[in-house]
């Protein structure tokens, strides 16, 4: 029979390093250590649903990363934040390209990727390439509507 202990997690000073890795904790309570008071751990809840430790910066806007967004004929280099989604992201196209956001389909991986999902979460990194596509269904309803509903006339 195995017998199994439990490991207790504490933020004493000799985890965290502050008395030069000697362990001692003279004066104060051991909560505190002798690193000036740390307090407790503060959590946040991040968008794919991952609880992670608070950063200490207190800046709640994310990194800029730069996206290359190609087309068939040219592309566009897009600076957005990196806990962005791709529909955030196509709306900042449509300022680019001329295109709706329902007009475009984006591409990353080989794979169309929905407007509610978030680009860190994907695996979208800096200087990353992203493909911006007509979708052929609203592009094929326009050459209908354009045929059906405006007369077509040829003088020679």
């Amino acid at each position: 029979m195995m017998k199994l202990r439990s490991k207790r997690f504490c933020r004493g000073s000799f985890k965290l390093g502050c008395n030069g890795g000697n362990g001692n904790n003279k004066g104060g309570s051991e909560r505190e250590g002798s690193c000036g008071g740390l307090g407790e751990i503060k959590w946040e809840l991040r968008p794919g649903g991952m609880l992670v430790q608070k950063r200490e910066n207190g800046d709640s806007v994310g990194e800029l990363i730069t996206i290359r967004v190609s087309t068939l004929s040219q592309w566009h280099d897009i600076s957005i934040d990196a806990t962005s989604t791709f529909g955030e992201l196509k709306i900042v196209l449509s300022l680019v390209s001329g295109l709706e956001p329902r007009e475009q389909r984006l591409l990353f991986k080989g794979k169309e990727r929905e407007d509610i999902e978030y680009l860190h979460m994907i695996g979208v990194r800096d200087k990353d390439k992203v493909f911006l596509l007509e979708d052929p269904a609203i592009k094929e309803r326009k050459l209908h509507g354009l045929a059906d509903g405006t007369p077509c006339t040829i003088s020679i």
